[in-house]
């Protein structure tokens, strides 16, 4: 679609009203000059294109707030803008040339809460259905997908350092390499219909590498293996130590098998943390996926859709089936990321119905050993034997979750490069045939 008007007023009537045309369109300071050093830069070049992006889902903040410091706010601009009720309106038509073209009335103004105006074609809108309703204008059934509305206009609309700057790199600098590459494809006319597939394989190595990030916090997974080794020489070390006093059979046995179960309450107890952590990660990342869910009122758009129906030919999807598919793709994600908390969360029940039986295990066999005439000349040895144990159980349980972690990610990294050699094929001409579709005409 093209610009066809932008309009300014407030309760005083109009303030400037543009009309743009087909081709270029310039913006002149036409003020009188009273001197040669006068040069013009403050005429509203920047002003117009920053209104037409407010018009089309932009803050209200970025009119009124210096780019500089977020903080810093120009008290003047904005009282005027509250206290006058400006209202922005801003026209696209499909075509400048027909006068019967299908056009679209955006109106927005700077009011909070209930004063506030945000409607396209006369009809109030929240700030997801107003998205919604201009995506759908814009570039039909793209709701929900990637890249996002604001994402594909920012090639469109550059007034920010960033974006004049940079000819490829128009968004924030917080945006991934992947969400760059879907829209790319996008703008380059590329249907990719495994991209959902990736953004869930991307989400997920995000997921395993911050696990695996808080499992090498403290050390590395080589640092680890190099600890057991050590304690493993120490426990032989006071093991022999232990075998020159003069116990009988029963203590023996019994010191022993108290040994094993501290080192298993040990290792059983660091699993169970580290299950947790994991089912923390999986609940975390599956809630942030749910966070992106829509619920709207699907008959207060039933209005808007019978109007679009009647004037735009081809309109196969009710906004029902849109929001259902929005709501199922959300769904989809959030089920493939959170599909491992039944086990996480069985194997938690397991293991500490587990460190239950232990400890019991370790009360009864600490009574007997306490009571061996022996003990007191191995109660130093026990005690650090013991904290050899437990240092090994959480070494071993911490260095099998690293290796978990890394067998995951490698699957992982395996798939996503798969979808990868899909992207880019060894034959351009299969290239083209495989990722080119129509483009949308804007």
């Amino acid at each position: 679609m093209f610009l066809k008007s932008l309009r300014i007023s407030n309760d005083l009537g109009t303030i400037r009203h543009i009309n743009f045309h087909a081709g270029l369109n310039l913006i002149v300071d036409e003020t009188p000059q009273v001197g040669e050093s006068e040069t013009g830069n403050n005429v509203g070049k920047t002003t117009v294109l920053a209104l037409i992006d407010f018009c089309v889902g932009a803050s209200t903040k970025g009119i009124y707030t210096d780019p500089e410091n977020k903080k810093n706010e120009y008290s003047l601009v904005k009282n005027f803008l509250v206290d006058t009720s400006v209202l922005i309106t801003l026209s696209l038509v499909e075509n400048l040339s027909d006068e019967a073209a299908r056009e679209i009335k955006i109106e927005r103004n700077f009011l909070p809460r209930k004063r506030m105006i945000r409607r396209i074609d006369g009809e109030q809108k929240t700030e997801e259905e107003f998205e919604q309703a201009l995506t759908e204008h814009l570039f039909p059934g793209h709701f929900g997908k990637k890249p996002t509305f604001r994402q594909i206009i920012s090639h469109n609309i550059r007034y920010k350092d960033n974006s004049v700057n940079n000819t490829l790199k128009t968004l924030d600098t917080f945006t991934r390499d992947d969400e760059y590459e879907s829209l790319y494809l996008f703008l380059l006319g590329c249907h990719f219909e495994r991209g959902d597939e990736k953004q869930q394989l991307v989400a997920s190595i995000r997921t395993e590498t911050t696990f695996k990030s808080r499992l090498e916090s403290e050390q590395t997974r080589s640092a680890y293996e190099t600890a057991l080794s050590l304690l493993a020489e120490e426990i032989g070390t006071l093991n022999a130590k232990k075998a020159t006093f003069n116990v009988n059979a029963d203590f023996e046995s019994d010191l022993g098998e108290l040994n094993q179960v501290k080192h298993r309450i040990n290792a059983v107890g660091s699993l169970i943390g580290r299950l947790k952590l994991r089912r923390e990660l999986v609940s975390e990342a599956t809630q942030e996926i749910l966070d992106g869910r829509s619920d709207i009122d699907v008959r207060q758009l039933r209005a808007l859709y019978t109007q679009v129906s009647t004037r735009v030919e081809g309109v196969q999807k009710t906004f029902e089936q849109l929001h259902e598919f929005h709501n199922r793709m959300i769904d989809e994600k959030a089920r493939y990321i959170g599909r491992e908390l039944p086990q996480i969360t069985a194997d938690i029940q397991r293991r500490e119905e587990e460190l239950e039986a232990l400890l019991t295990s370790e009360k009864s066999l600490t009574d007997k050993v306490t009571r061996s005439e022996s003990f007191e000349g191995l109660e130093a040895l026990i005690i650090d034997l013991n904290e050899k144990h437990r240092k090994m159980g959480e070494y071993e349980t911490v260095i099998q979750q690293i290796s978990d972690v890394d067998t995951t990610l490698k699957t992982l990294n395996e798939s996503l490069s798969r979808l990868r050699k899909y992207l880019t094929p060894e034959s351009p001409k299969r290239s083209v045939q495989t990722l080119l579709v129509k483009t949308p005409q804007l």
